[in-house]
């Protein structure tokens, strides 16, 4: 008896694992497939550049004399969509571009490292190959203000402004106990497929699906775009790079390019608020403090567009 209840204590566990590992394998296998025909039915709606070879997704539309870039902040699986609902409230006035970085929306996972010097070249690049030119007025989410400051302080001369969007600045990452956080759980989701099992996955992370700001058809693409775009592999390398990146840019002179921010009220993190203010104070910018989430453009649109279009104004007359 004792010894068939120690070959049942064995051989059960490892008919667990083989079973687990099967699912897991066969989910994995569907996933690749699945993903492979999603990008052939729901392909890029603006240019694929080809920069250091990595292919580069880049949108734009309108015809205005300024030309205004969006950046995405960290793990954003869909800039454009993320973006959407604040530059159709722009596109009629100026020219509206959103940039993908690498390991982002349609653009393909980059090999290279990310920090500021290599991200900033692609950026550049990837809008001089889709024909955009400078000067531009910069948007940049979260993540996105120190490529946004570094690029202002690096080449003045391509940079009009830039109207931040709960921007990180210089010396916040310094002074947080907590860097940016990915989770472990959701990347081996994703990347097994085993997270089209669990559409709340989706539903609970996209945050332009979850304020229902989306249509039913650019929900579905957005899910396709979040399969193959949650917490990738240049996403993580961004967490690894942040401090050092955020030092790189202390580190610059300024350049004086005004920048101006709206700001989320619920950051926990009282000196968030305080560094955005004091930056944009050192360079003559306007900061709005709205009572909203991380992702403020996608509460405030309204109110965000018509704001910005204030300080591009105020900023050209000067």
């Amino acid at each position: 008896m004792k010894k068939i209840l120690k070959r049942v204590l064995i051989i059960v566990p490892l008919i667990l694992i083989a079973l687990v590992s099967f699912i897991v394998l066969s989910s994995y296998f569907e996933h690749k497939e699945l993903i492979a025909e999603e990008k052939e039915k729901y392909p890029a709606p603006g240019k694929m550049v080809e920069v250091d070879g990595t292919e580069l997704h880049v949108y734009s539309e309108g015809q205005g004399d300024q030309t205004l870039v969006f950046m995405s902040g960290l793990g954003t699986v869909s800039p454009y969509y993320d973006f959407k609902v604040l530059f159709e409230k722009l596109a009629a006035d100026y020219r509206i571009v959103v940039v993908e970085r690498a390991g982002y929306g349609w653009s393909e996972i980059s090999s290279a490292d990310r920090d500021l010097k290599t991200v900033l070249n692609e950026t550049r690049t990837a809008l001089k190959l889709s024909g955009e030119k400078a000067p531009y007025i910069l948007f940049p989410h979260s993540l996105a203000g120190l490529e946004a400051i570094y690029w202002a302080n690096l080449y003045p001369e391509e940079i009009e402004a830039i109207i931040g969007l709960d921007p990180l600045v210089p010396g916040v990452i310094e002074k947080s106990e907590e860097g940016p956080f990915l989770s472990p759980l959701i990347t081996f989701l994703t990347r097994t497929g085993l997270v089209r099992n669990q559409p709340e996955v989706f539903n609970n992370n996209f945050e332009a699906v979850k304020k229902e700001l989306l249509t039913a058809k650019e929900a579905q693409i957005a899910r396709t775009i979040f399969y193959r775009r949650v917490q990738t592999k240049n996403m993580w390398e961004e967490v690894d790079m942040v401090e050092s990146n955020s030092q790189l840019v202390s580190k610059q002179d300024k350049s004086g390019v005004p920048f101006s921010a709206f700001i989320s009220s619920q950051n926990e993190k009282d000196y968030w608020q305080k560094s955005i203010t004091s930056y944009a104070r050192a360079t003559n910018g306007q900061t709005f403090i709205l009572d909203g989430s991380h992702y403020i453009h996608l509460d405030y649109p309204e109110l965000i567009a018509e704001k910005s279009k204030e300080i591009i104004e105020k900023t050209i007359k000067n």
